[in-house]
């Protein structure tokens, strides 16, 4: 019985699961990304939230991600390319997610920014309707105003 995991490695129980069960957190962007990407696959909606910067994850549409999530097959992840170190804690990952929605095939592709807090990554979400002014406190909660951190990114 094949464990691949569906952000490509050949283990899924050494590669996104352990940070799916929080017993790891992601070392990278690009890692953050793929098990975000596995997530997904796996209909792992709490990650999905937990790994959302922090002051946007209660304006997440849950119910929409877990439609989203189980509404298609996800075929294969294509990482086109990480910078890992935009600034100092602000990454950008570009990828293309395959997925069947049971009609067609499709390919998102998306150029995605990640901020690191705390030691730790998290997505920084451009859907979200939490639109914070630029001296509101960082949607990442770094402490800093949103235009000192994560404003340029998103």
């Amino acid at each position: 019985m094949s464990n691949l995991c569906p952000c490509g490695s050949p283990d899924y129980s050494l590669c996104c699961e352990p940070l799916h069960l929080g017993q790891a957190h992601a070392h990278t962007a690009e890692q953050l990304m793929r098990s975000r990407y596995s997530a997904f696959a796996k209909q792992k909606i709490d990650y999905i939230v937990k790994t959302t910067a922090v002051l946007q994850q209660p304006h997440l549409d849950v119910p929409a991600i877990l439609e989203w999530s189980k509404s298609n097959q996800w075929l294969k992840l294509e990482v086109v390319q990480a910078q890992e170190k935009l600034t100092k804690k602000h990454a950008q990952v570009e990828f293309k997610a395959h997925y069947h929605d049971a009609t067609q095939a499709h390919i998102h592709h998306e150029v995605s920014h990640f901020v690191q807090h705390a030691g730790q990554w998290y997505f920084l979400d451009p859907t979200t309707d939490h639109q914070p002014t630029m001296k509101q406190a960082c949607i990442c909660g770094s402490g800093k105003k949103f235009k000192q951190c994560c404003a340029a990114f998103l």
